[in-house]
């Protein structure tokens, strides 16, 4: 075994914290995560710095917030990442899937990329051709995509839910996991490797093939009860963002304001199907790293870039700072080299895995990086974590409800800022895990409100005087 692993870095896209059997919840159909778990750490306190994909992606290849990289929304350039850091080191850096990175082919650091991108492409990129898009053509084949969905005679009480009607293998998470494999099996093999492979889903459409689906649909699957209480407790920037994902079908998905909940139950069943065939193909990528000599010296990471409300909180996808949409899973699996079957609890930013991953490879991190190493808690040493993680989010063209919105968030209270208004989301998290009750205006809970705006006001200042020396650059 050498001195740098290989690094398999596998992200999903829009993937909840809770949809892996072996971190708790027995609903869920994934036994190859389940080894992950199994056999190497995870961390059940990991959160994403930024409540949409672009922002948060940007911040972990990169290992800044947002508000530093000046990446604040999807389509936001973004060209450079710490892969070039690796490159430097000798690693050979393949992508293969999904990065959203824009332009969508930028190198960041990569010696080769297989870029397959978002299934529903409708504003950035609408007519960008990707791998899955050449596969599809040369075989004659349309995509299913927004266009075809709206002539549904029920389109608009899907709430983005669709079966799979092509041939299996075209599905694009199928797709993904299988050229990844191919990748695997047919390039020289070249040592150390930092392989990231990045799966569309199960972001929006929902789209399983339906044979994973049927399962689900069969079982009692949990779903958030949502009140009038809790909605009309909601701040306004939200109470907009609902009805704007009523009106306008973003990823194909049109939000109902209160769906049934069969709606519910068949739009939860495909989601989590389809995390079901993404773990399928993580088993198969397994095998062929197996096959090929490289699994016995490789550090494999799997996560996803934030989380989804799928109709809990009353909401759609992303754009809020639920903890079912910054809390994210995070597993590496290494037992060659961490002591495994092991959950790690503290807070962490899942940017905090650039500096771990550089460390990992023998890369001194950059000083300036707000991001902070796990290695500790990997090599299972005394690790606290941090004592707060924060999450930002910009006005965008589905967000228009306010100008800049952010998230602090402890072990026990999350507070939820939006940039002058007076009101806000204030939850004690031992008391409401849930977060459906909104405490920013009662006085009996002024002690913890004020000290989290405390800490979020040192926290910018103490960001800009720490992130001064960066180059502009690395923009």
């Amino acid at each position: 075994m050498t001195d740098q692993p290989n690094i398999i870095f596998i992200i999903t896209d829009q993937q909840r914290f809770d949809t892996i059997a072996a971190l708790g919840f027995d609903y869920m159909d994934t036994p190859n995560l389940d080894r992950l778990v199994r056999e190497g750490v995870s961390f059940s306190q990991c959160h994403v710095t930024a409540a949409s994909c672009a922002p948060a992606r940007a911040s972990l290849f990169k290992g800044y917030y947002p508000h530093t990289t000046g990446i604040l929304k999807n389509a936001d350039s973004w060209r450079r990442s710490w892969i070039e850091l690796l490159n430097d080191a000798g690693y050979h850096c393949t992508n293969v899937g999904k990065m959203h990175s824009w332009p969508f082919e930028t190198p960041l650091g990569f010696d080769e990329r297989y870029v397959v991108e978002n299934k529903d492409r409708y504003l950035e990129g609408r007519y960008y051709f990707d791998e899955w898009d050449k596969a599809l053509a040369a075989r004659g084949l349309v995509k299913q995509q927004r266009e075809l969905y709206r002539k549904l005679p029920d389109y608009a009480h899907r709430l983005g839910a669709f079966e799979w009607e092509l041939p299996e293998d075209t599905h694009p998470d199928t797709f993904v996991g299988d050229m990844a494999c191919w990748w695997i099996r047919n390039f020289p093999r070249t040592e150390p490797l930092f392989l990231q492979i990045g799966f569309p889903g199960p972001h929006p459409p929902y789209d399983p093939v339906m044979r994973y689906a049927e399962p689900y649909l069969k079982k009692d699957l949990p779903l958030l009860e949502v009140t009038q209480e809790e909605l009309d407790n909601q701040p306004p920037a939200f109470k907009e963002l609902r009805v704007h994902n009523s009106e306008i079908d973003h990823d194909s998905v049109l939000l109902e304001l209160d769906p049934t909940q069969e709606q519910r139950h068949r739009q939860r069943a495909y989601y989590l199907a389809n995390v079901t065939m993404i773990d399928e193909k993580v088993g198969q990528i397994l095998e062929a790293l197996e096959e090929k000599g490289y699994l016995e010296n490789s550090v494999i990471i799997f996560t996803s870039d934030h989380g989804d409300c799928l109709t809990d909180h009353g909401h759609s996808q992303k754009w809020t700072m639920y903890d079912l949409i910054t809390r994210i899973p995070l597993v590496v699996w290494a037992p060659n080299r961490f002591p495994g079957g092991r959950s790690v609890d503290g807070l962490c930013q899942q940017m905090d895995l650039g500096p771990t991953i550089l460390e990992l490879a023998g890369v001194t991190p950059p000083p300036t990086l707000e991001a902070k190493t796990m290695l500790p808690a990997l090599q299972g040493e005394s690790w606290s974590g941090r004592d707060y993680v924060y999450a930002e989010q910009v006005r965008d063209g589905i967000l228009t409800g306010c100008s800049f919105m952010t998230m602090v968030r402890s072990q026990s209270w999350k507070l939820v800022h939006f940039l002058d208004e007076p009101h806000g989301q204030l939850f004690n998290l031992d008391e409401d895990p849930d977060e459906v009750k909104n405490l920013w205006d009662d006085p009996a809970h002024a002690g913890p409100k004020q000290e989290l705006l405390a800490e979020l006001r040192e926290w910018r200042i103490r960001s800009g005087v720490d992130t001064a020396a960066w180059s502009a650059e690395w923009r």
